[in-house]
């Protein structure tokens, strides 16, 4: 795997980010020694969700790597409670406000806050993309649609949402219809 990654820090002169998913687990000894021998590894994407392993990564390596995490807007409370600087959302193609408030309030550690955001916005969301294989994609193209943002359908193999979980999404997805002011304050925060 060293090897693997090296090569492609060596292809070129742009900053490189590995995003460590899948099988691809590291230790934080193997996430040194990445840092270590490619010069132009800036950034580290956890995939994996294991928030237990991500902080002794990031402990152990500190400040050598920019920290994100990758795995959804579910994980967010997990992940900037050990100290990532950012994080990936599928969401903010439902509200880009929404993804910002999250990270302001992961950022300021303003737990209360992202507790709120979580409950109204993140986890009824979530709930649905969990009720079948592949959802992740489904829910959240189903969800831009309804809010009039073209997404088209699921490519194969996945399969598009069923017309009960539409039914519910189209329930759920009222809150997005509110405004998220600039300030990234949730109307009803």
């Amino acid at each position: 795997m060293l090897d693997y990654y090296r090569e492609i820090g060596q292809a070129t002169t742009l900053p490189m980010i590995i995003y460590s998913r899948d099988w691809a687990v590291f230790s934080p000894e193997m996430v040194a020694r990445l840092a270590d021998r490619i010069p132009n590894l800036v950034a580290w994407k956890d995939g994996q969700g294991d928030v237990r392993r991500l902080q002794r990564i990031m402990q152990f390596n500190g400040d050598r790597l920019a920290w994100f995490g990758g795995v959804g807007d579910d994980c967010v409370p997990g992940y900037f409670a050990v100290g990532v600087q950012a994080y990936t959302s599928s969401l903010s193609n439902l509200s880009p406000e929404l993804s910002i408030a999250l990270a302001d309030a992961g950022l300021a550690r303003d737990w209360p806050r992202l507790e709120r955001l979580m409950k109204r916005y993140v986890h009824p969301v979530y709930a649905l993309r969990e009720r079948a294989r592949g959802y992740e994609v489904a829910m959240v193209k189903e969800a831009m649609e309804m809010l009039g943002k073209p997404a088209g359908p699921v490519r194969p193999p996945l399969m598009g949402s069923r017309l009960a979980d539409r039914e519910d999404l189209g329930s759920v997805i009222q809150v997005y219809r509110e405004k998220i002011s600039e300030a990234g304050t949730a109307a009803s925060d």
